[in-house]
């Protein structure tokens, strides 16, 4: 699967992970929280939530080493990859920061942000990350791609 993103200019997320994604983000919203997202070959997706440990957590993410770790290891058990990054902005626009990016360490894999910006409704944007360059693609939900 690796490799499987960079030709895709959109991906389509099940109604059930997308509320997972907000339920996080809902249930901190005073700062960022982070996780990773597999999927198998069949297109199951799954989300591993991972502690924020960045000193900062209301404007920066860290993930735990630990954490990320076992979720990985876990995905290799349940015969998954790793697709996806996520993270969520509490308070700014669901875009990836400068931070984000110089951060970035899996170019192979999909980087989602949450964001509850009070100023705009609740969104969630996917993006490929190659080094400077920051490329949106558009996400689906099921129910989008019945329409």
């Amino acid at each position: 699967m690796s490799g499987v993103w960079k030709n895709l200019n959109a991906v389509r997320l099940p109604r059930p992970v997308v509320d997972e994604l907000m339920r996080q983000t809902q249930a901190s919203p005073q700062e960022e929280i982070c996780g990773l997202m597999s999927r198998d070959r069949h297109g199951y997706w799954r989300c591993y939530p991972v502690p924020n440990r960045a000193t900062d957590r209301k404007h920066f993410f860290t993930l735990d080493p630990k954490t990320q770790i076992d979720a990985m290891r876990a995905m290799r058990e349940h015969g998954e990859e790793l697709a996806a990054i996520y993270h969520s902005h509490p308070d700014s626009p669901a875009f990836p920061s400068p931070a984000d990016v110089a951060q970035h360490e899996y170019p192979d894999v999909l980087y989602f942000v949450i964001s509850l910006n009070p100023h705009d409704k609740p969104a969630l944007r996917g993006f490929r990350i190659h080094g400077q360059t920051v490329e949106e693609i558009v996400i689906e939900t099921e129910e989008d791609a019945r329409r």
